[in-house]
């Protein structure tokens, strides 16, 4: 079984983790009510999409 003949450094073992990072998501503003949502999905605030009411949302 093959090994390594050298110990990776710390910079070629982070250069090989750039990708790995996570990426907060993408938010827009809902045209209706404002409030923060992720693009093309309806608002869980207040269901709409697109300028139509497509889902209910309960009210607390």
């Amino acid at each position: 079984m093959g090994l390594p003949k050298r110990r990776v450094s710390k910079a070629r073992r982070d250069k090989r983790r750039t990708g790995k990072r996570l990426a907060a998501p993408s938010l827009t503003t809902c045209a209706e009510c404002g409030e923060p949502a992720l693009p093309h999905r309806a608002c869980p605030n207040c269901g709409s999409y697109k300028g139509r009411t497509v889902a209910a949302v309960e009210k607390e």
